[in-house]
């Protein structure tokens, strides 16, 4: 049951992450900042540069580095990781704000020791992140026909001015697996930086219920919600800063709660090509930081 569990929240997780890369049909809305024309072109270019950005990352041509912290109403936990040719890497350091007791950073030694002594193991790891690229392939090729999306005037973002654009499901789209089932409840909005034509934030919203394998998997409830915010982070480098969902899956007679904020800071450039190997060496001795 727990890896039925994963799979929906890694579908919640994708969506979001594909959201950004819709190719969306737009219909005009009374705003003053732009005409229907202005803002249909604005939006497709953003979008079809989110698309392309999506396969720049799927080939890894700009590797980074980053700290990840991921709190939630039980526990708080911060890593580092680099992106390598051989998947990420990551290591733990800190639990609830803390620096790692003695004896988990015994544990956390071990942990990346046994990646180098079996490859195996960060093969595993870079299959499933492979894994987890063709669902969001696939679920890309289809947002075309998901969603429909209106303008919905101007306004501020942390990057500065913005273009709002509201979403909602295309009723013609009729999904065919269990992957692009969510697109068919949610609605929201995105926002769009005009200056840089990237897509900064998107919110999205559980409309109804959604059953997945007609409930035998599960159900997520109507009135969840995501948030996601995305920034360029180092030379017109754009990636996801900060992630937040908040959702109640129904499996069988137990129901899991997804409440996460995901805050991923400190980005910074590493060298192409660099292999897990050579990760785990910067991650150990710290440096570069």
């Amino acid at each position: 049951m727990p890896a039925k569990i994963d799979l929906v929240h890694r579908i919640l997780a994708i969506f979001l992450l594909m959201s950004l890369f819709a190719a969306p049909h737009v219909h005009a809305h009374a705003a003053p900042a732009l005409a229907p024309a202005q803002a249909q072109a604005l939006v497709q270019r953003a979008l079809a540069t989110e698309s392309r950005n999506a396969q720049d990352l799927n080939h890894l041509s700009h590797p980074m580095r980053y700290r990840l912290r991921r709190s939630s109403p039980r526990l708080t936990s911060t890593k580092e990781i680099i992106e390598t040719r051989d998947g990420f890497v990551a290591r733990l350091l800190a639990i609830n704000d803390r620096p790692l007791s003695q004896d988990d950073e015994q544990r956390e030694k071990a942990r990346l020791d046994g990646l180098l002594s079996d490859p195996r193991r960060q093969q595993h790891r870079k299959h499933s992140e492979e894994q987890d690229t063709g669902i969001i392939l696939k679920v890309l090729h289809m947002l075309p026909q998901a969603f429909l999306y209106e303008y919905a005037g101007p306004g501020q973002g942390s990057s500065g001015k913005v273009e709002k654009f509201r979403f909602h499901p295309n009723p013609k789209f009729s999904p065919p697996d269990l992957e692009t089932q969510a697109l068919t409840a949610m609605t929201g909005e995105v926002w769009v930086d005009a200056a840089q034509e990237r897509v900064t934030r998107l919110e999205g919203h559980l409309q109804q219920d959604t059953n997945y394998g007609w409930g035998i998997l599960g159900r997520l409830d109507k009135g969840g919600w995501l948030v996601l915010d995305q920034a360029d982070v180092n030379g017109r480098q754009w990636r996801i800063v900060r992630f937040q969902m908040k959702m109640n899956l129904r499996v069988l007679f137990k129901n899991k709660y997804f409440d996460t904020v995901q805050e991923m800071t400190q980005y910074a450039p590493v060298p192409a090509g660099l292999d897990y190997r050579q990760a785990i060496q910067i991650l150990r001795s710290g440096s570069g930081r």
